[in-house]
């Protein structure tokens, strides 16, 4: 008698839950149960999306031409328009057969790697790191090589340990900066050594630059690692709207990189999702093409209270918070305010820790375990001065001061 087959394939059985949504959606299910719960779990702006952005969108929704299926790859307006703003931001040659509008960025992580990747191929990727890299590369047959960094050395790998994790099945490296979840940005010069070294090594380089526009310091600038000489051919460069618009709900993505990977993941795509929800793409048409001010208002907001969480953080006992220069998120080390007891409970991992702050506490933080080793918690301040404020006050309230 054969075993019974699984309902479900290994394949999607073997994937875990997105961390970072599994907690916003607790956090919000208390919520809507009467619960007065604070969340820094998902990385979502609180503003609302720019108004003339909206208007665009409304405005092509009463238009009959985009009620009717487009190409799969993207709006040829759109697929150009990112293509001026990749050769102006991030330095790459690009141009509208360069690029492919994706239903928002994690549609733009998997297709890329689904059109890199054969079985057993290896990817570098830096740790800590955004928990939808390692499953995309899972589902794609590869296999994610874990590269850490620690708050030692400001979350940043260098090429030493990049070089010491290579193997001859190495295909891919991952390059975030501004990072989710650390907010670290690497200097130009580390960036150019590691494009130098990815480069030399036959690499491809797949760089996450959604949050290139989410820098704090003049020190510390966003740097596109596809500018890098030698890189362009085997470069993908992933990117969207959702952060730097306050856009997330309106899922538009894009990747950039040579036209035989274009081609593929766009062939990919025909058949997954087609094209991106029209409107959404007009509206991200008039977000890149738009007036910026909004940006820089959100950006000066994210600054003052990624100030502001910084000190609180450090203010509570056990926890050590280095400055994000970039993104949206805090990345605190609470491997001193493990072993300790807690309301009855003595934590000895940041998962444990952020169950008994979600419990006790009634804020809600994604465990370290979520983007790599245990002993870390990262909180977004894209959240309300007030609330971000009341949500450490709380933890201070229960793990106490130092």
């Amino acid at each position: 008698m054969t075993s019974p087959r699984s309902r479900v394939s290994r394949r999607i059985g073997s994937i875990a839950e997105s961390a970072t949504l599994a907690v916003d959606s607790a956090a919000k299910a208390m919520k809507a149960a009467g619960e007065d719960v604070i969340g820094f779990g998902a990385g979502e702006p609180d503003f609302p999306t720019p108004e003339h952005i909206v208007d665009a969108a409304v405005e092509a929704a009463r238009d009959p031409k985009f009620h009717r299926y487009s190409p799969a790859a993207g709006l040829p307006q759109l697929r150009e328009a990112v293509a001026a703003k990749t050769q102006r931001d991030s330095h790459y040659p690009a141009e509208a057969a360069n690029t492919l509008i994706t239903n928002g960025g994690k549609q733009a992580v998997y297709n890329t790697f689904a059109a890199l990747l054969d079985p057993g191929d290896e990817v570098l990727l830096p740790a800590p790191y955004w928990t939808t890299y390692p499953e995309s590369i899972a589902l794609a047959g590869g296999r994610a090589v874990d590269v850490f960094a620690g708050p030692e050395q400001g979350y940043l790998v260098t090429v030493d340990q990049l070089e010491q994790a290579l193997t001859e099945r190495t295909k891919v490296l991952v390059f975030v900066s501004p990072s989710n979840p650390t907010g670290a940005v690497y200097p130009p010069e580390q960036v150019r050594e590691i494009g130098r070294w990815a480069a030399e090594r036959g690499l491809w380089v797949v760089t996450d630059e959604i949050y290139e526009n989410l820098t704090y310091s003049e020190d510390a600038p966003f740097t596109s690692i596809a500018s890098v000489p030698g890189l362009q051919d085997q470069v993908v460069i992933l990117n969207g709207v959702a952060k730097t618009y306050a856009m997330t709900g309106w899922r538009v993505g894009w990747m950039v990189g040579p036209t035989d990977i274009i081609k593929a993941a766009a062939n990919l795509q025909s058949h997954a999702t087609s094209n991106v929800a029209n409107v959404s793409q007009m509206a991200a048409l008039a977000a890149i093409t738009g007036p910026q001010d909004a940006v820089q208002e959100m950006k000066a907001a994210f600054d003052r209270r990624r100030q502001v969480i910084v000190e609180e953080l450090n203010a509570v006992s056990g926890f050590s918070c280095p400055t994000p220069e970039g993104a949206f998120y805090a990345y605190v080390d609470v491997r001193g305010a493990l072993g300790r007891p807690v309301e009855g409970v003595t934590p000895e991992t940041s998962a444990e820790l952020a169950e008994v702050i979600l419990k006790n506490a009634q804020v809600a933080v994604v465990p370290g375990e979520a983007f790599g080793p245990s002993g870390f918690l990262r909180l977004s301040y894209a959240l309300g001065d007030d609330d971000l404020l009341k949500g450490v006050r709380r933890i201070q309230d229960l793990l106490g001061t130092s």
